[in-house]
C-alpha cells in the first residue's frame, strides 16, 4: 500500500515539473536580439518575457544582446535568431547596397530616426561643423557610420575631416567621459546615461533628424525565410511584443527593473531615461506607413546612401505590418 502511494506520488510530482510549471512542449522556440545591449529602447522585449506575453503568445523566447546593426544582420543571415530589433535605417541602407536583402520589417519601434550626435557641454561641439578635426566615437558596424555621410553633407561637414573611433556599445560613454573622443554618434535617448557616465556633466546633442526628418529608427525585422514561411508565428511574436512596448512606454520605471532582473549589469536610471525620451517617437501600435517607407528610401537614394530602385515592398512585409 504504502509503495504504491509512493508511486503515485512520484508520478504526480512528475507531472508537476517537481513543483514547478510544466514546460509547454508545443510552444515555438526562437531566438531575439536586442538592438543594442541591454538598454531601455530595449526593455520592452524583458517586459514581454516577464509578464508572459510570449508565453500566452505560444512561443518560448531567448533573449540575445545585440550588437549594432551591421553584426546583428549577420547573427540572423547565419540563422542564429529569428526576430531582432534593429535600426530601420541602417538595415535598409545595407540593402540598398546589395548586403542583407533576406530580411524584411513587420513592425516599426521608433517613427522617427534618434540617431545623434552627442558631446559634453565645454566640449567646443554646440553645432555640427564643429565636428571638424575632432574624433567621433561609434559602435562599429552602427547606423552611425552608414548615415553620416549623408548627414555631413546636408548639414556642411568636411567628412574628411572627421575621425572615428569604434567601440564595442558598452564603451561608448566612458569612451566619451574620460576624452579619448570628443563626441559619440549614438541615439539621442541615450543622453542620460551619458551624462550619468560623465558624473553629471551635460550633454550637447544634435540629431540627424533635423536634416533628415523622413527617417524611421528602430523596428521588428526577421528574415524572409521567417516571415514568408511562418507568417503567424511572426504575427504573435509582433503582437506579444508590441504589447511589453505599450506597457514599458506607460511604466518605464518596472520595466527598467525587470530588465535590471534579467540583465544585472543594466543601469535603471538610464534604462527609465531612454524610455522617457524615446516616448514621443513611438506609436506602440508599431504601424509602418507605405509612403513614409518610398519617402525614406527616397532620401537614402537622393543622399547616394542606397543604390536606385529599392522598394518599399523590398524591405517591409506589408501583409504582417500592424494598422493603426
Amino acid at each position: 500500500m504504502r509503495r504504491g502511494a509512493a508511486v503515485l506520488i512520484t508520478a504526480l510530482l512528475m507531472l508537476a515539473g517537481c513543483g514547478g510549471e510544466p514546460e509547454d512542449q508545443s510552444a515555438d522556440k526562437v531566438t531575439y536580439l536586442t538592438a543594442f545591449g541591454a538598454v531601455g529602447r530595449d526593455a520592452f522585449a524583458w517586459v514581454a518575457q516577464e509578464k508572459g506575453y510570449f508565453r500566452d503568445a505560444g512561443i518560448d523566447v531567448t533573449i540575445r544582446l545585440g550588437a549594432a546593426t551591421g553584426e546583428n544582420l549577420k547573427v540572423l543571415a547565419a540563422g542564429q535568431a529569428q526576430f531582432a530589433n534593429l535600426d530601420l535605417t541602417g538595415t535598409w541602407i545595407l540593402a540598398g547596397k546589395g548586403e542583407f536583402r533576406d530580411v524584411r520589417t513587420f513592425a516599426a519601434v521608433h517613427q522617427q530616426s534618434l540617431v545623434s550626435i552627442v558631446a559634453l557641454e565645454g566640449s567646443g561641439i554646440t553645432a555640427p561643423k564643429d565636428l571638424e578635426g575632432k574624433k567621433l566615437g561609434a559602435a562599429t558596424g552602427s547606423v552611425n557610420q552608414l548615415l553620416f555621410p549623408a548627414y555631413a553633407k546636408l548639414a556642411g561637414i568636411d567628412e574628411s575631416r572627421v575621425e572615428w573611433v569604434n567601440a564595442p556599445p558598452a564603451q561608448l560613454p566612458a569612451l566619451l567621459a574620460s576624452g579619448r573622443v570628443d563626441a559619440l554618434s549614438t541615439f539621442l535617448i541615450g543622453a542620460r546615461g551619458i551624462e550619468k557616465a560623465a558624473g553629471g556633466r551635460k550633454t550637447v546633442v544634435l540629431p540627424y533628424s533635423e536634416y533628415l526628418p523622413e527617417l524611421f529608427g528602430n523596428g521588428l525585422i526577421a528574415p524572409s525565410s521567417v516571415t514568408d514561411g511562418q507568417p503567424d508565428l511572426t504575427k504573435r511574436f509582433r503582437d506579444a511584443a508590441l504589447k511589453g512596448l505599450r506597457y514599458t512606454l506607460e511604466h518605464p520605471d518596472e520595466a527598467a527593473q525587470i530588465m535590471k532582473k534579467a540583465q544585472p549589469a543594466a543601469d535603471v536610471t538610464a534604462a527609465v531615461g531612454e524610455i522617457t525620451l524615446m516616448a514621443p517617437y513611438v506609436k506602440p501600435s508599431g504601424v509602418i506607413d507605405k509612403g513614409r517607407v518610398t519617402g525614406a528610401l527616397t532620401t537614402l537614394e537622393r543622399n547616394g546612401l542606397i543604390n536606385p530602385g529599392l522598394t518599399a515592398d523590398a524591405v517591409v512585409d506589408f501583409t504582417l505590418t500592424p494598422t493603426e
